[in-house]
């Protein structure tokens, strides 16, 4: 930490380092970062049993207390207190970065708050694994984190997004991967995905495609592990081969709780073309 304090002029009592720490393999993890945490006086872990994987393959000795979602607010002002004390701490996830889609951003901003130096220790991140590794573009991206569970609110969010002309970029679980992949297609067409699973690790396997072909070699397939999902930024009018005006028009109606006339505006939005040729293909039916 000396030298940090050398490098930084950091003023002297307690720092908060926030420490990048590996997704998967554990030999993703910088010099600086094992430095930090055998220097702190304490390690403020979101999960304490995965940390002491990682401590003990680097034989790290440092206490570690808990930090995680359910309790973060009051643990904030705790670590926040022994800041104050002269103490340093260091705050790692679960995996990856701190405050990316895991717990973080409340300490840090209690500690901005009472003048506490906060110090980033880089490491890795799973979203930009993912991106780099994706084939999609790189230079402007848009990380949405996890996506809501319930069909309306997931369509909901999608549809907020159906002009983001960046890569988005997505965590979702195993278990809803399919259901997200079938809106994405019934909301931005059949637009190039990537879905990168367990990256880092043994089974690390990245899936490129359309939405729908994606889709097809996930079929009968048992699925596992983080996933990151990435979807190509909107570039041109996208196909809607695989779906009906008039089933979109349903699909709306039903998923987002909207009138048939919101949902007309909707959908001819979406396929660029007017309300009028909308309504009278619905009406057709």
């Amino acid at each position: 930490m000396k030298e940090d304090r050398k490098n930084q002029s950091i003023p002297p009592g307690g720092i908060l380092y926030i420490v990048g720490t590996p997704i998967g393999n554990l030999e993703d993890i910088t010099l600086r970062a094992l430095r930090i945490l055998k220097e702190v006086d304490c390690i403020a872990a979101e999960d304490t049993r995965t940390a002491r994987k990682l401590l003990g393959r680097y034989e790290i000795k440092t206490p570690t207390i808990s930090y995680y979602d359910a309790e973060e607010r009051q643990k904030s002002r705790r670590l926040v207190a022994r800041l104050n004390s002269g103490e340093s701490i260091a705050l790692i996830s679960e995996a990856g970065m701190p405050g990316i889609s895991d717990p973080g951003y409340r300490v840090v901003s209690e500690a901005i708050k009472a003048g506490i130096p906060v110090v980033p220790i880089p490491g890795p991140s799973a979203s930009l694994a993912g991106l780099v590794v994706s084939g999609l573009a790189t230079d402007r991206f848009a990380f949405e984190g996890f996506l809501p569970r319930s069909p309306a609110a997931l369509k909901k969010k999608l549809f907020l997004l159906r002009d983001e002309e960046r890569t988005i970029i997505f965590y979702e679980s195993p278990r809803r991967l399919r259901k997200t992949l079938r809106a994405v297609r019934d909301v931005f067409g059949e637009r190039k995905v990537v879905v990168a699973r367990e990256l880092t690790k043994i089974f690390e396997e990245v899936i490129r495609g359309t939405a729908g072909e994606v889709i097809d070699q996930l079929s009968g397939r048992e699925i596992r592990g983080e996933i990151v999902l990435l979807v190509e930024g909107r570039k041109k009018k996208p196909s809607w081969d695989h779906i009906s005006a008039v089933e979109q028009i349903e699909s709306a109606i039903n998923d987002l709780g909207i009138t048939r006339m919101e949902a007309i505006k909707l959908v001819a939005g979406l396929r660029g073309v007017s309300k009028s040729e909308i309504y009278r293909e619905f009406h057709q039916k």
